[in-house]
């Protein structure tokens, strides 16, 4: 059986990945595949209790590398009991966010390093995605987005952070260029659309 597109989106906060992906979940399901559309940290009922601890602004005295485990162990089961399966049986999974989270966030946001890409080697177990599409967003711009929401632990960090957060994308798009795709997410909605659909479709053909 043809094993399922894993199609992952990353970015800052406000970068439009919720949206993007509903019409990616929309494009599939109109050429008539499988799709699930699942998110990170979370994805499980364990994965989404992690979740809750990362995020909860009160757990203001965590670690980084507390954090970059808690993250890590989330991937972990989420690949395990969601992810994998999935993409065995044929179906495709698109995630809102995955591994480059991780390294953008806590390896170059809390200076981790090459610590969170060996962690996350052993989290991911090889599981890596077809195709990630970086929205690419000033956290200015996004902070602006997002300022009518509650925000989370993450979403509060100072702007200081932010940048090395956005620094440490920009270079992953600059490492992995076969698999990241960059699209300047401060476009209208139905031209960001566009652009993913088009590499979607390539992928789709036989």
């Amino acid at each position: 059986m043809k094993q399922g597109l894993f199609i992952t989106l990353e970015g800052m906060d406000g970068a439009g990945k919720s949206t993007q992906i509903a019409a990616i979940q929309r494009l599939l399901k109109e050429k008539g595949q499988e799709v699930i559309v699942t998110r990170e940290p979370g994805g499980t009922v364990i994965s989404e209790k992690i979740r809750e601890i990362i995020l909860d602004r009160e757990n203001t005295e965590m670690e980084p590398m507390t954090e970059a485990l808690l993250y890590a162990a989330a991937r972990a089961q989420h690949v395990a009991q969601v992810i994998r399966p999935a993409l065995e049986q044929g179906t495709h999974v698109v995630c809102d966010r995955f591994m480059d989270s991780s390294i953008a966030y806590q390896g170059y946001g809390r200076g981790l390093g090459d610590s969170v890409s060996i962690i996350n080697a052993y989290a991911a177990a090889g599981c890596v995605p077809d195709i990630t599409f970086f929205l690419r967003l000033d956290p200015d711009a996004g902070k602006e987005r997002i300022q009518e929401s509650p925000l989370d632990r993450m979403e509060l960090e100072a702007m200081d952070f932010q940048q090395r957060v956005f620094h440490g994308y920009e270079e992953l798009a600059l490492q992995f260029p076969e698999r990241i795709v960059t699209i300047d997410a401060s476009e209208e909605i139905s031209a960001v659309s566009a652009k993913i659909k088009e590499h979607i479709e390539r992928l789709l053909q036989p």
